[in-house]
């Protein structure tokens, strides 16, 4: 039996707010993150979103209008579920509604940016510049150099477009608050938003200096991707359609640092942590959380399992898991009180049974992901003089699904780095750490381990 149609009216909720956030990156993260902490906010009544996909595909934004922005948040522990209704999304839109796009920074009511586009998403180089030999990139800034509101589709153009437009209406200063987990995000976000404002209309910077803040965040929830069953469970639940509910932990941590120039929902007064210094946050998640999950994903997917929670409980798993934490725990400048005590909470993160939270969805873009989640630990390593195991399994296992013996590599480079794992087994793993590190690839004793590691993990591999 069908529930009855989700909309504010029935299902008793606020009205919705003015539009005073926009969002690209609308998914399941972003709805379980930054606009729960909205909805919360004890002033969410004042604060709407306008959310927009990143890419512009598949039927969201229309299953969200149809609900007037509404979803069903299902925290799931794993004694049971809390079932909770979000409204701060006044309004959602495809990523090719480009026009609506634009009016929304044209607007001075529009105080922040929220950006949610994963690591591959800024279209950057590997020294962090943005890269303008990529096809779609060079499309895009030729397209803004000859009109500044011609539709674009990368990221940093559709960023560099709106604030263009937000300066010609002289709409005043606006924030920008990039959430993915990248190291420093707010001066990546900075760099690549300058990289492509200069190579379009020079004065543009200036007008960045004056009324642009970019803020630098730390952002953690686990948010697996729905299943088709959980729309029935918000059903029995609720007695509502919900067609686009989202899934997630009960464990939620937003750490931010900048100026906020036209004002913000007071995020604050519902567990988000303002700093002068995200770092120690950012790197014990980085590594911790995110490496953890990185292991996890590519050697626990060639012992044949497909969730975390099957992973983590996995004796030779949690082994390794513990070495590469004992390792990375090193690097992150926090008490070790502190860090045994968060270490302990990720175990009970990673072993909740409930959330099934897949190994090929966490190890999609390793390519981007491995460089700031494992190699600056192991590059502090290898400046040790140390080379440990765990550091370099994690790649060895990367490079063994390369080889088509674990999860499926799914990654914005795949054909590229398929073609690097092909031939002799030392050639292949020193290729693909190329990919990632040119000074690592000539490490010999590294790329020895390395190959090594990948033998024994080959060879363990379950079909």
């Amino acid at each position: 039996m069908r529930g009855r149609r989700l909309r504010r009216s029935a299902a008793g909720a606020r009205p919705a707010a003015p539009v005073r956030l926009l969002h690209l990156g609308l998914g399941s993260f972003c709805r379980a993150h930054q606009a729960w902490y909205t909805d919360v906010a004890p002033d969410a009544g004042d604060w709407g979103y306008a959310a927009f996909t990143g890419r512009g595909r598949g039927d969201l934004p229309e299953r969200l209008a149809g609900q007037d922005g509404l979803y069903t948040l299902v925290t799931r522990a794993g004694d049971g579920d809390a079932v909770d209704l979000v409204s701060s999304l006044s309004t959602v839109h495809s990523g090719e509604d480009h026009g609506s796009w634009l009016g929304f920074f044209r607007s001075p009511d529009l105080a922040v940016v929220t950006v949610t586009v994963t690591e591959a998403g800024y279209r950057r180089r590997a020294d962090g510049a943005l890269d303008v030999d990529r096809d779609d990139v060079r499309a895009d800034l030729a397209a803004l150099s000859h009109d500044l509101a011609a539709p674009v589709r990368t990221a940093p153009a559709r960023l560099v477009a709106g604030l263009a437009a937000r300066r010609a209406a002289g709409a005043g200063p606006i924030a920008l608050v990039p959430c993915d987990n990248v190291p420093s995000n707010g001066a990546m976000v900075d760099r690549v938003l300058r990289d492509a404002a200069r190579r379009v209309d020079s004065g543009l910077t200036e007008w960045l200096d004056a009324h642009l803040s970019v803020v630098t965040t730390t952002v953690d929830r686990i948010t697996p991707r729905p299943l088709a069953r959980d729309i029935g469970a918000v059903r029995a639940a609720t007695g509502f359609e919900d067609l686009c509910p989202v899934v997630t932990e009960p464990f939620r941590e937003w750490v931010l640092s900048g100026a906020f120039p036209a004002g913000r929902p007071r995020w604050d007064a519902v567990g988000a942590t303002f700093t002068d210094d995200v770092t120690p946050y950012e790197n014990r998640k980085l590594w911790l959380l995110n490496g953890g999950h990185s292991l996890l994903a590519y050697a626990g997917s060639l012992r044949g399992h497909l969730t975390v929670d099957e992973a983590v409980g996995d004796e030779t798993c949690r082994g390794w898991l513990d070495e590469w934490w004992d390792v990375a725990s090193g690097h992150v400048p926090q008490p070790a009180g502190g860090l045994a005590a968060y270490r302990t909470a990720l175990l009970e993160r990673f072993a909740n049974p409930r959330l099934r939270h897949r190994l090929e969805q966490i190890g999609t873009d390793g390519s981007q992901k491995l460089p700031i989640r494992i190699l600056p630990v192991l590059r502090a390593e290898r400046d040790a003089g140390r080379l440990p195991a765990a550091a370099t399994r994690v790649l060895a296992a990367w490079v063994c699904c390369l080889l088509g013996l674990g999860a499926e590599v799914i990654d914005v480079r795949a054909d590229d780095l398929r073609g690097l794992a092909a031939g002799p087994l030392p050639d292949a793993v020193r290729r693909a750490i190329h990919a990632l590190d040119h000074e690592l690839a000539d490490d010999a004793p590294l790329v020895d381990a390395v190959v090594a590691q990948s033998r024994a993990l080959a060879s363990g591999a379950r079909a």
